[in-house]
């Protein structure tokens, strides 16, 4: 049986009560939240040291700035205990990052959600954030995908944390009280001396499974969307035609790591020599080049860790849904080796391990 803090406030309120004490009593030295930087309902990532300055924390909203999975990683050499409050995907993201050697949990609190999902950023930034936070809490509390998310968090099954400390019950919850569920011995141990005794307590199934049957629906329905507009290799350069070559993707991508790209490198620079070979076989060349291939690479490199956060698509100047291609491969890929991204960080990355049992129907 889970240990649970059982608020009589909302989800919001209840867990910056919680980071503050944490703060307070020294059992953390700094704490890793969305904050509010100003009236407009700009939102970023703070570290924060002072419990004070958490009055601006908005650790459950809705947007994602960055995918904190690289900031995480930035913080890992510090050995000073952080509470960290983050969205499932993110912390899918670090835990993948933490089999690639970029990352640990050793010293951080992690408090993640049943996550609604996402808005995108153009949304969020036209709507100021208050009128949309309020619908898509209501929407949340009603066990209903809210409206104006993310397509692939609409599609994500993977919206209960899977490795957090702490999780907030999001999902079908009242939006004037608040259960936060304490996984860990780290987590009980963190909630010791707070104002609201832990009881036993476990989050809801029967909510969650329900929850899960629409995500499933929109998965399936995106998709098959995704299916009938690609049948082969000339469709993928339809999709994938308009790419600009700016590599914003990969940039705010939390699998994306490297100090040095290889398609960031001089073995992509525009070579005039192949350039005038490739003229005399084809009459005419796109430009910039390759960009078909950028994606193709990444998609070997990382599609079966990606972790569906959106954060590429959110980015794309050219407003290509990057994020669905990925989601749809990664899962097709993954679901070869049995393997969820950023569900167990024992488990090893397929790619890194041999088997000689597997794709045996490949040949003998």
């Amino acid at each position: 049986m889970s240990k649970m803090l059982k608020m009589v406030s909302d989800a919001e309120k209840s867990i910056v009560g919680f980071l503050k004490y944490l703060l307070d009593s020294g059992k953390v030295s700094g704490v890793l939240t969305l904050r509010q930087i100003n009236e407009s309902g700009s939102v970023d990532y703070g570290l924060v040291t002072r419990s004070s300055e958490l009055d601006r924390a908005v650790p459950l909203m809705p947007v994602m700035p960055v995918n904190a999975a690289e900031i995480l990683s930035n913080l890992t050499p510090s050995r000073k205990p952080l509470a960290v409050v983050v969205k499932p995907c993110e912390l899918r993201g670090f835990i993948e990052r933490i089999k690639r050697e970029q990352g640990s949990l050793e010293n951080l609190l992690v408090i993640s959600q049943t996550c609604g999902g996402v808005v995108p950023m153009k949304v969020s930034v036209k709507s100021k954030n208050k009128t949309l936070t309020a619908d898509y809490y209501k929407a949340v509390a009603r066990g209903e995908i809210p409206d104006h998310i993310r397509p692939t968090c609409k599609a994500c099954e993977y919206f209960v944390p899977m490795t957090a400390d702490i999780t907030v019950s999001m999902i079908g919850e009242a939006v004037s009280s608040c259960r936060i569920f304490l996984n860990s011995d780290k987590a009980v141990s963190m909630a010791e001396g707070f104002d609201v005794p832990a009881e036993d307590g476990e989050l809801d199934v029967s909510i969650t499974e329900s929850h899960l049957v629409k995500r499933r629906n929109e998965r399936s329905r995106l998709f098959k969307q995704i299916e009938s507009e690609q049948k082969g290799l000339d469709d993928l350069l339809q999709v994938f035609g308009k790419c600009i070559g700016c590599h914003a993707c990969s940039r705010v991508c939390p699998i994306c790591y490297c100090t040095l790209c290889d398609f960031e490198s001089r073995h992509f620079d525009q070579n005039v020599t192949l350039f005038e070979k490739e003229l005399d076989q084809k009459g005419g060349l796109r430009l910039p080049p390759d960009t078909l291939f950028f994606h193709l690479g990444r998609m070997s490199h990382m599609s079966f860790s990606c972790v569906g956060c959106g954060q590429c698509t959110d980015v794309c100047p050219a407003e290509i849904d990057v994020s669905a291609q990925f989601m749809r491969t990664g899962e097709m890929t993954a679901a070869r080796f049995n393997y969820v991204p950023g569900k167990d960080v024992s488990e090893e990355i397929p790619v890194m391990v041999f088997k000689e049992e597997e794709f045996q129907e490949i040949g003998e």
